[in-house]
């Protein structure tokens, strides 16, 4: 990777959710490996979800450089949450006032951000998207700052697309009107339904402008991806985005043993061996991984016909839920845990789930995702076939990304975007029984989607080995940094 980074220091800040901070400290993990001095900032509430990741007796890999916490007191009760409130897991996702009260105390550690970076004036800043004022700071103090994005390439090309274009400008709200989103490499097709109307939140609208301009301004961004997934749209977003981008995922690959790549979250509800003990006695390709990532929790009717569906397409499967109280069967069908789990056809697991671990293992042959980024790479880097249920932000994307452009996926049928578990039309069991159906019970379909999705995984594999692509583009950045440390240091 070109000189040795002796000195080189890089400050990384993730925005405060499970899906920011998990690749964001494997990001730090990854350049403290190469020899850079890794400091991550965060608050004391955050740190249980990374202290054990980056603890060097838990890491098969050593560092090169000991990982840094350094510690900012949260501002809940300054922006009127309660006491202990400082993750978005924590903050009620039905309750809109929740959540801009926990982006104002975000917005509120401006300044203490600005005294830590004047403190330890690294030489770089990696921060969220969604922390757009760090780009202030940090061009204040002359430094460079790179914005982490937490999602596909692809998206943030057809983000650019209905910008550019201003796409919803002769489109409908609230309809199922479709749309071809203009000047991509491929034709996609979008409803308005699957598209936030935020002409209703003046304020959110607001902060998202500030985080694009942010990042316009930013001396680039560093993206969990590698090129070979989305050559172009990697090209696309250089060329006519017009944003300086270095590939450098995917970043979970870093975790390359079990304690690293069982760390998901600061509470187990089902052990570990347990749940790998019972995937062992079934067949390679014959279970069915059913996850909504950290934050989605689904309403009980929807939660039941899922079930149903799962026992209508007679495959075993791992069911994650998250959200439900009281007893399983108050929220399941009669009968499905004697009928169903209790003969042994499957496990549900309530709260955290060690996903990597599931999907690496040979008997997953399914996953039923809601297309947040993290889990769709831990998917394709696991060679599994996706079954795609979107949501809210820019799942609808990567939906098209996996189904359309890389075609390793069948979608569930989700039309509408909702944030709202009240809001999202319920998916019937049947609906649910067909796309499992398409990637599990075979046939050339389902067959050329895992032959894709295993090309896929091995591509990955090779991107982040020594002369792979993000391996390469890593290498290069810590030279530009080091580089540019050079110059300022004979200014």
């Amino acid at each position: 990777m070109g000189s040795t980074p002796r000195g080189l220091h890089i400050l990384f800040f993730p925005f405060f959710a499970p899906g920011h901070i998990i690749p964001t400290v494997d990001l730090a993990k990854l350049f403290a490996s190469c020899g850079v001095k890794a400091t991550i900032l965060t608050t004391p509430g955050n740190v249980p979800s990374i202290q054990p990741s980056i603890d060097p007796a838990n890491d098969s890999c050593s560092l090169r450089h000991p990982i840094a916490l350094y510690l900012l007191p949260f501002p809940a009760a300054e922006a009127g949450l309660p006491s202990g409130c400082e993750n978005l897991v924590a903050v009620t996702l039905t309750n809109h006032d929740m959540r801009a009260k926990f982006i104002k105390a975000i917005e509120l550690l401006h300044q203490p951000f600005a005294r830590v970076l004047r403190e330890l004036l690294p030489d770089a800043v990696v921060s969220d998207y969604f922390l757009p004022w760090t780009q202030d700071v940090a061009a204040e103090l002359a430094v460079p700052r790179l914005v982490f994005h937490g999602t596909s390439l692809f998206s943030l090309c057809a983000s650019h697309s209905m910008d550019s274009f201003k796409v919803l400008e002769s489109v409908p709200p609230g309809g199922a009107e479709s749309f071809v989103l203009p000047g991509l490499p491929h034709r996609i097709e979008m409803q308005r339904s699957q598209i936030r109307d935020w002409s209703k939140m003046p304020e959110m609208a607001a902060f998202l402008n500030r985080c694009k301009n942010s990042e316009e301004r930013s001396y680039g961004v560093v993206a969990n991806s590698y090129y070979e997934l989305e050559p172009d749209y990697a090209e696309h977003y250089r060329k006519v985005v017009g944003r300086r981008v270095w590939n450098v995922g995917p970043v979970s690959l870093r975790n390359r043993n079990e304690i690293e790549k069982s760390r998901r979250g600061d509470e187990t509800s089902i052990d570990c061996n347990q749940c790998l003990s019972w995937l062992n006695t079934k067949k390679p390709g014959s279970v069915v991984y059913v996850c909504f990532g950290s934050i989605s929790s689904l309403p009980i009717a929807q939660i039941r016909e899922i079930a149903l569906g799962l026992k209508a397409s007679d495959k075993a499967f791992i069911l994650v839920v998250r959200g439900v109280r009281g007893h399983d069967s108050d929220w399941l069908p009669e009968g499905f845990e004697e009928e169903v789990v209790g003969r042994g056809k499957g496990v549900i697991i309530r709260g955290w789930a060690p996903q990597i671990l599931i999907l690496n293992h040979e008997a997953v042959g399914g996953f039923v995702t809601h297309c947040g980024w993290n889990s769709c790479l831990e998917g394709v880097t696991a060679g599994v076939p996706l079954i795609t249920w979107p949501m809210f932000a820019e799942q609808f994307f990567n939906e098209r990304l996996m189904v359309e452009v890389l075609k390793v996926g069948v979608g569930v049928g989700m039309k509408e975007i909702a944030y709202q578990g009240a809001e999202r039309r319920v998916v019937a069991g049947e609906e649910i029984r067909r796309a499992v159906g398409r990637v599990m019970d075979g046939g050339e379909e389902a067959e050329e989607m895992r032959r894709r999705a295993r090309e896929l995984a091995e591509m990955a594999r090779r991107a982040v080995e020594e002369g792979g692509s993000s391996y390469v583009d890593v290498g290069e950045l810590i030279q530009e940094l080091i580089e540019r440390k050079k110059t300022a240091g004979t200014e």
